[in-house]
């Protein structure tokens, strides 16, 4: 029970308490010049954690202003739980990606588990029913036991939630590497489907309406789990245990399904999932968005502790929970639809017309603040940049380019490599084939799940190479979206726009906050390019450990329409006889390159080049010879190379072999990692038609027998059974595990 006496608002300011939440000594003036008086423990707590990095984005805002973020698709763009995407016939896909990295680096089960349960609720909160879950994970290298049981724990806890709750995690993208050994990255993304006229926003409308707290009930955890989002890993950090929120998936799968009926309820007037900053966030939001204020009385909040405090309610994260308005006179029909649920309905405050968000505890006024000066009029810092000498550096080295003896040997290395390796240890516990949707699984370029009465179906991806925007953030910005939607392209699917997750170390260094800006100039640069607005994400700042930053990785989460079933393509060959096609310059581009790493131990150099226009010519021409009819297969050319992609491309054919045949000097042939480059493989039938639409080198054929043949002319280079590639690429993250 929590008795301690709470300081005064003479003593938060005297013996600077503020700093403890991280609060600067700027920022508390701004708050006593706003409030005309000094705040109390509570009203600093709101301040605390509205004004952090996670829930207001004070560093990040002027770089987030350089997004792209409408378009003729565009519904709903960034702002709201989720955005949404227009896919014609009056439905629209709603989508979203956040990180939970903090968390899980402490908590691992429960962090990464309620990071898929959050992104749920940020999805239904739209009125959308979520179709699917995928997640972008990154840890240090599999050579330690701490890492091993990270990577153990993010994996079982994702597949805990998800799998109970019902929704398929189709798809994702894992790597590995040393500058996340102390801060893994857990970034979940969740699609859902919507019709247009269910669209609902978090605003709370209307002097007069009831203001309702539904789903679980409020504890202890999670309290300023966004200000402990918004510093550095230490040595101390464990002791920040109580932080992590504690999930279930059960109370969450009614809180869904009794949301969705809500929606159909012309009594609902908005709602908000309690995420980040809690009861704190979603009611002055809510307020802010709809230009009203809320007054609450917070002993009528459910409870499953005794003597909480306002500050400790305001600021817990405890799950499950959900703000609500709804129409005056109306609480009763609402009450019953969450108590045929077996859930927690109750009016705890009401809308206002003065903008302010009032607190009411015991029967006095514990808060009074202006909704706006929490959700908007947070500070916004310029943060200073420089560039990096390392950038420096590595701009003028000499083109590496590896020497390579046995060629056949690098390629079943390469496949070794956790981070090309199966990830089938880690989907495998993932229910993907929950609700019978699911028409490409995880394991090919993107993952698709059919709309259900409909010809369509969705792509979606998750995509980001970190160590290229760790040479050249610029660049690997624009490869980070190019990626994403040629993997999209693979699969058949128009790529209709991209989330992001921006997980980048402390914005206060000016090496840091330099590659944070220049990220986000490749990344709008592609978006405008490939015609892909950013409709929502997440900022994930502080990444770093005892000063170290993790390497700059700005996820993509992209999702791509397909307009008509019969176009979904996937990497595997098809049949015997196939000739296979690549389109794309390859040139000896190592920087970054998983073999550079592999024989190297580091990385170093420049990033492969990208030019846009190019990419989306090709990628234009990919999806006109799908739509055509005329292609078997398509791969995107990625970590690895060539000799990689094909390996790739013949593991999921099931008994087939091919015969390649390469023209460029051999290492770079078969590893470089160029950009903007297909494998693709047609029937000979239609060699003419292909040709006309696709500029693509007819490089080989598909066998029947299970051998992979490359050769350079008369030279041998590889001569490798299937079978030995296969078991190289699937034995080697079990056996890292052992």
């Amino acid at each position: 029970m929590s008795l301690m006496l709470e300081p005064s608002p003479e003593q938060i300011k005297s013996e600077e308490i503020y700093k403890q939440m991280g609060v600067t000594d700027e920022e508390f003036a701004m708050v006593e010049g706003i409030l005309g008086r000094l705040p109390n423990y509570t009203e600093i707590g709101l301040f605390s954690v509205m004004w952090s990095e996670h829930c207001s984005y004070k560093n990040s805002k002027p770089v987030l202003r350089k997004f792209p973020t409408t378009g003729s698709q565009v519904l709903q763009g960034p702002g709201e739980g989720a955005g949404i995407v227009d896919i014609g016939d009056g439905q629209a896909v709603a989508f979203k990606i956040e990180s939970h990295n903090h968390p899980s680096a402490i908590e691992p089960y429960q962090g990464a588990a309620t990071g898929v349960g959050g992104i749920i609720r940020d999805v239904f909160s739209m009125g959308a029913r979520p179709i699917a879950i995928l997640n972008s994970l990154r840890f240090g290298e599999l050579d330690n036991e701490r890492t091993k049981y990270l990577f153990r724990e993010v994996v079982a806890g994702i597949a805990g939630y998800g799998n109970c709750i019902g929704i398929p995690t189709v798809g994702g993208e894992i790597a590995f590497d040393d500058s996340y050994a102390g801060n893994p990255l857990v970034n979940a993304m969740c699609v859902g489907l919507i019709n247009h006229e269910d669209i609902k926003k978090g605003q709370a409308h209307g002097v007069g309406n009831t203001v309702m707290y539904v789903g679980a009930k409020t504890g202890r955890d999670g309290i300023h789990g966004a200000t402990f989002a918004s510093e550095e890993l230490t040595e101390n950090s464990d002791e920040k245990r109580p932080a992590v929120q504690v999930g279930d998936p059960f109370m969450e799968k009614l809180l869904l399904e009794a949301c969705l009926e809500l929606i159909q309820s012309d009594a609902l007037v908005g709602i908000q999932d309690m995420g980040a900053a809690g009861l704190a966030s979603s009611s002055a939001e809510m307020a802010s968005k709809a230009g009203s204020g809320i007054e609450m009385n917070l002993d009528l909040v459910p409870q499953r502790e005794t003597g909480m405090t306002a500050y400790e309610m305001m600021l817990s994260e405890s799950q499950e929970r959900m703000l609500i308005v709804v129409k005056k006179g109306r609480e009763q029909e609402i009450k019953d639809l969450f108590h045929k649920y077996d859930l927690e309905a109750v009016a705890i405050g009401v809308v206002t017309d003065d903008k302010m968000l009032r607190l009411l505890h015991k029967g006095e006024i514990v808060a009074n603040v202006p909704a706006d000066a929490l959700a908007e009029d947070a500070p916004v810092y310029h943060k200073p940049s420089s560039e990096p000498t390392y950038y420096r550096e590595f701009q003028a080295m000499e083109n590496y380019i590896p020497t390579v003896n046995n060629y056949g040997e690098t390629l079943l290395n390469l496949l070794k490599q956790p981070t090309i390796a199966s990830k089938e240890w880690v989907y495998n516990q993932y229910d993907y084939m929950v609700r019978t949707n699911t028409v490409v699984a995880p394991g090919s370029d993107a993952a698709v799940v059919r709309i259900r009465g409909t010809k369509k179906a969705l792509a979606m991806t998750t995509d980001c190479n970190a160590r290229y925007l760790y040479l050249d953030p610029e660049t690997g910005g624009k490869i980070a979206v190019a990626e994403a939607a040629r993997n999209i392209v693979c699969s058949g699917a128009e790529p209709l726009a991209i989330t992001d997750n921006l997980n980048f170390g402390n914005p206060e260094k000016p090496e840091i906050f330099w590659q944070i800006e220049k990220a986000a100039d490749g990344i709008s640069e592609a978006c405008l390019a490939l015609n892909a607005p950013v409709i929502g994400g997440n900022v994930s700042l502080y990444n770093e450990t005892n000063g170290t930053a993790i390497y700059p990785t700005p996820v993509i989460g992209m999702v791509g329409l397909i307009k008509d079933t019969k176009d979904i393509t996937t990497q595997s060959f098809k049949s015997a006889g196939d000739l296979i096609y690549v389109l794309g310059e390859t040139k000896a581009e190592f920087g970054g390159s998983e073999l550079q790493k592999m024989l190297e131990g580091t990385i170093s150099g420049k990033a492969p080049s990208l030019d846009l226009e190019l990419e989306k010519t090709y990628q234009q021409a990919v999806l006109e010879a799908i739509r055509a009819g005329v292609v078997e297969s398509a791969h995107d050319l990625a970590e690895g190379g060539l000799a990689v992609a094909v390996a790739e491309s013949l593991i999921s054919s099931k008994g087939l072999g091919a015969k390649v045949n390469v023209t460029e000097d051999a290492v770079t042939a078969l590893f470089s990692e160029s950009q903007s480059r297909f494998l693709l493989s047609i029937k000979p039938e239609n060699k003419e038609t292909f040709e006309k639409l696709v500029p693509a080198t007819l490089v080989g054929e598909v066998t029947d027998t299970a051998v992979l043949t490359i050769s350079q002319g008369e030279t041998i280079l590889v001569n490798e059974q299937v079978d030995s590639l296969t078991n190289a690429w699937r034995g080697a993250i079990p056996c890292l595990l052992k």
